[in-house]
């Protein structure tokens, strides 16, 4: 085996013990927050829509472009997770500016606004950090709630795989940053160009 044979091979055998560690973590239990849609007020346990376990997305809101990035993602696997889990996407962004970008973005979340309150001040995935972009999952054990384990989306991460695509061209986190769009108006357009939505 090659040297980079070698380390992936390592690295798998390090993400299977993370994952063995995660199952032995003793679960922490949690309040039952509330939430805003433009339904209502959920709380979280009203998130589980019936499941025992809910993945909580954190996002940043529509200003922050990785968090859209992590999100993209995500929305392909949804109908996977959602097989199994309960999901949802959070964001301090209002129910509405929530919907409109899911809107643009082709997601198909359940989406709810934290507005910066509790929840994200003690739920977050770093301590301290109130709006730090990451994922918890949750278990539901009748009307008590319990955080199993979160991780942080950064940049190199486990959960976004065009971190480790981009690698393979040796091409890092310092010289590739996502953006909303990629379409470029050209010069010329050969229908006029009138009505161009930017």
């Amino acid at each position: 085996m090659t040297e980079i044979q070698l380390l992936e091979k390592e690295i798998m055998e390090k993400i299977a013990a993370l994952d063995a560690l995660r199952k032995k973590a003793p679960p922490t239990p949690v309040g039952n927050y509330l939430f805003q849609t433009q339904d209502g007020k959920p709380s979280l346990l009203d998130l589980f829509s019936g499941k025992n376990r809910l993945f909580a997305i954190h996002n940043m809101g529509q200003g922050c472009r990785y968090c859209t990035l992590w999100a993209d993602g995500l929305n392909a696997f949804l109908p996977h997770l959602e097989s199994a889990f309960a999901v949802v996407l959070l964001s301090k962004d209002s129910p509405a500016e929530q919907r409109a970008f899911a809107n643009s973005r082709g997601w198909r979340f359940r989406m709810a606004s934290h507005g910066g309150g509790d929840y994200i001040k003690e739920q977050s995935v770093v301590a301290g950090q109130d709006n730090m972009p990451g994922i918890v999952c949750y278990e539901r054990r009748g009307d008590q709630i319990y955080k199993l384990n979160s991780a942080v989306f950064g940049p190199g991460d486990l959960y976004c795989p065009i971190w480790h695509i981009l690698g393979l061209a040796g091409v890092g986190e310092d010289q590739w940053t996502p953006q909303y769009s990629y379409w470029k108006r050209p010069q010329k357009l050969s229908d006029g160009g009138l009505n161009i939505l930017e």
